[in-house]
């Protein structure tokens, strides 16, 4: 089974938490890369020492692996193949992914220090959302390769822990076509969304991730058309249970629903 390492870095602010997911991000990059270098360069090599054996180039190529089998074997390395999951809450702050709309966020740079928030556009797809203390943001870094599956698999596996998540809390939680997250009442017209995803994939490595709503202040969400919706609402679990939750909780019931949904173990 694989293992991915978790951590979770609290509260901690935007930028701090940005830099460090680049920071692994390049590291898991550069060990892939590793990979396919050592992989290239191997194969010649393993072929000329079995061709030194006085085999033949066709019996060669029979004994000796393909450089898709050798990078395989190596990718099962526990120490060379590194996936993350990291944890955290953020002070407030705005978000803006790349195809975004900048008059999503409603108001201006002095009423939102008034608000004591900041302000980023990144690099994610989506629109624009808001972190802030009491909600549970989660950052996977994986090689999807590893796993097999592609970006609208990976987003329907994050979701779907989520939707988990919350039916451990008698919450009925739902995907809405044609919108990424997940959402509460889709077929009424009080549809809401209760956690927000947007994910960067680069070299089918995964950045930035989901945003769960659990103590969360919903009255930022007032100052932004949240994903660029206008005509839906958002809410917390907070919300919907009417009482304050214990996020400790949530964070072990989601990790578990993590490792069952992606067939991982956390360490």
């Amino acid at each position: 089974m694989k293992k991915i390492i978790y951590r979770d870095i609290g509260l901690i602010d935007y930028k701090e938490a940005w830099d460090f997911q680049k920071k692994i991000f390049s590291e898991v990059l550069d060990s892939k890369q590793n990979i396919l270098n050592l992989g290239r360069f191997a194969i010649p090599h393993l072929r000329d020492r079995f061709s030194d054996t006085c085999l033949s180039a066709r019996q060669a190529e029979r004994v000796s692996p393909s450089a898709d089998e050798f990078i395989q074997s190596k990718y099962k390395s526990p120490h060379l193949n590194k996936n993350h999951l990291i944890f955290c809450e953020h002070p407030h702050v705005y978000t803006l992914g790349k195809s975004g709309l900048e008059s999503n966020l409603l108001i201006n740079q002095i009423q939102l220090q008034a608000q004591d928030a900041s302000f980023y556009k990144i690099d994610r797809g989506g629109d624009i959302t808001y972190h802030g203390p009491g909600q549970l943001v989660g950052y996977p870094i994986l090689d999807l390769e590893m796993f097999g599956i592609g970006l609208k698999e990976y987003v329907y596996m994050i979701e779907e822990t989520i939707i988990k998540t919350l039916k451990e809390f008698s919450i009925t939680a739902e995907r809405l076509e044609g919108a990424t997250g997940v959402w509460l009442n889709t077929q009424t017209t009080k549809v809401r969304k209760i956690c927000a995803i947007g994910v960067k994939i680069s070299r089918s490595i995964t950045m930035h991730g989901f945003a769960f709503n659990i103590n969360t202040d919903l009255n930022y969400f007032k100052f932004i058309n949240p994903c660029g919706f206008t005509d839906k609402s958002v809410t917390s679990l907070e919300k919907e249970l009417r009482c304050k939750q214990d996020m400790e909780k949530v964070k072990t019931v989601l990790k578990a629903k993590f490792a069952e949904v992606f067939g991982v173990n956390l360490f």
